[in-house]
């Protein structure tokens, strides 16, 4: 992503049904997300504004309606997040948020073989 895109928790979720249902109408998302959050349409419309003027959406006239498609992939959007959240919470080092994760988390076996194939063939 040439310029990262930083958007809200609240805008990851208008973003998340996007990046599902691609094209999707406004009053499908409002449908999903309304009464998922307790949320008033107007907000959530707002939201999809927001998300268009970032240049995170593309709105589309549909006869009466519009639908809008992702401009930015979410892969884009979690390798943003994580590269800020590396740097806000580890200081930019790696390895010391691989570490404190792994140290916490419930892998299962298969998993551990696979970060063990990961770190191998980063040793090469």
């Amino acid at each position: 992503m040439k310029h990262p895109i930083k958007i809200s928790q609240a805008e990851w979720e208008v973003m998340t049904v996007a990046w599902k249902k691609s094209p999707v109408a406004a009053s499908e998302i409002v449908g999903q997300l309304a009464p998922k959050n307790n949320w008033h349409p107007r907000t959530i419309r707002t939201l999809l504004a927001r998300l268009v003027g970032k240049r995170a959406l593309r709105a589309a006239r549909d006869g009466k309606r519009y639908l809008y498609e992702p401009k930015v992939t979410m892969e884009e959007c979690v390798q943003h997040e994580s590269r800020s959240f590396l740097e806000r919470v580890f200081g930019g080092a790696p390895a010391s948020m691989l570490i404190n994760l792994v140290k916490h988390a419930e892998l299962r076996p298969e998993e551990i073989q696979q970060l063990k194939r990961i770190l191998s063939e980063k040793e090469k």
